[in-house]
């Protein structure tokens, strides 16, 4: 794709933000629901008491939606297209981790988030519809 070539599909646009939305949703929600459990006590104690926490639960739906998106974007985008845009959930777990969870941002993580931002620029600029590839047996 060359400047000023055309947008993806708004599809394809939304399935990207959902599935940044729900990795970031996942990866906040992993880590404060983890943060309940005692990962020192035996193995089925801290089973237990993850089944027991509800942010757990709610992880595994975020997962399971994360799939049933991810199979959506992929119908209509390249996987070399729609995979490195979503490395935009590094910069949003990166931000709410500072805000939601009082994590400190250091300078080398904000180059990396300026290379991220330069990644995804160059990478949005390339071809991002899927060829329909035959299977076996088909023409």
């Amino acid at each position: 794709m060359t400047v000023g070539a055309k947008l993806p599909p708004a599809a394809i646009c939304i399935g990207l933000v959902i599935a940044i939305a729900l990795d970031t949703g996942v990866q906040i929600l992993w880590k404060t629901a983890s943060s309940h459990v005692d990962l020192a006590s035996d193995f089925l104690t801290a089973f237990w008491q993850a089944l027991c926490q509800p942010l757990f639960w709610a992880v595994a739906v975020m997962w399971c939606l994360q799939l049933f998106n991810w199979r959506k974007v992929l119908e209509k985008a390249d996987l070399s297209f729609a995979q490195p845009i979503t490395s935009l959930s590094y910069i949003s777990v990166l931000i709410l981790s500072a805000v939601l969870l009082h994590e400190r941002i250091t300078l080398t993580q904000i180059l990396g988030v300026m290379l991220i931002l330069t990644g995804v620029f160059f990478i949005s600029r390339t071809d991002h519809e899927t060829v329909v590839l035959s299977g076996p047996g088909e023409p």
